[in-house]
């Protein structure tokens, strides 16, 4: 494994596996997965995912301590396996329409959990990325419990929105409650992970985000904006909303992405106009 990890393709494989997103894929390929007529399809691909990574962190890492989220994936879907083949028809049923908001809602509780017992999740990821002199700062540990935060609150949305699509509307496969929302949400906490640290770095630093920086609301909101375009030509395409709604929604992504793109250059610009200067 030493041989691989330096390679190229080792250290962005190393880089990857030590990312929290990571250990939320099988939730998140779960939670997108799930509904009716495909619980044991969901389980065994999220179980099948789970294992992989935590067999896969076991080698990289011989020696080192499990990490909470890993483990927590999988023995809560090899739990859910065992429970979809002892389940009665009945039971299977329930599951197939309350499984995706019970592992969020799971999730929810790991996220919380863990910054109650004084150790957000996603600590034992970020200190495989940063010194070990950094691991009991201050801006360490806070940038981990906000990053933390997020994504409990970002499960919460999709549980919360599974629930209202299984109990109010009775539509277990709403597009709007069972995918749109909750990927949205999953879009959110996922840049907000990659966008945060830098945040803080730079307020460590006395910086201020400028219009169009990396650090930037605007660098935050790209994603989303871009998200905006493809829920617009779903709602066309299935008929999952007014026809205005569609449009409008389109007509907004690819306006927001030019704005962000448009100050990102600027930014750019601005910075090499600067560097020129310096170098003079």
């Amino acid at each position: 494994m030493n041989a691989i990890a330096d390679t190229e393709a080792g250290r962005k494989l190393a880089g990857f596996l030590d990312n929290p997103i990571v250990g939320m894929l099988p939730w998140i390929v779960f939670s997108v997965l799930v509904g009716p007529g495909r619980f044991e399809f969901s389980v065994s691909i999220s179980l099948a995912i789970a294992v992989v990574i935590l067999v896969v962190d076991r080698l990289r890492r011989p020696g080192t301590s499990l990490k909470i989220l890993e483990v927590s994936d999988a023995v809560f879907f090899a739990v859910l396996a065992i429970i979809g083949l002892m389940a009665s028809s009945g039971t299977l049923q329930w599951l197939e329409t309350y499984s995706g908001e019970l592992s969020n809602f799971a999730l929810v509780a790991i996220a919380f959990g863990s910054m109650a017992v004084r150790m957000p999740f996603t600590v034992q990821y970020a200190r495989e990325q940063v010194p070990r002199a950094l691991w009991n700062t201050r801006g360490f540990m806070h940038t981990n419990y906000v990053i933390t935060a997020v994504w409990g609150l970002a499960f919460l949305v999709a549980a919360v929105a599974g629930l209202y699509g299984d109990l109010v509307l009775r539509e277990p496969d709403n597009l709007w409650t069972n995918w749109l929302i909750q990927i949205g949400a999953i879009i959110v906490a996922l840049r907000f992970t990659d966008w945060y640290p830098d945040v803080v770095r730079e307020r460590v630093h006395g910086g201020t985000p400028a219009r169009g920086s990396p650090t930037s609301v605007g660098a935050l909101l790209f994603p989303l904006a871009g998200y905006l375009v493809p829920v617009g030509i779903v709602l066309l395409s299935f008929d999952a909303g007014p026809t205005w709604l569609g449009i409008t929604l389109i007509v907004a992504g690819v306006l927001l992405v030019r704005a962000f793109r448009a100050g990102s250059d600027d930014a750019q610009e601005k910075e090499r106009g600067e560097q020129h200067r310096h170098l003079e």
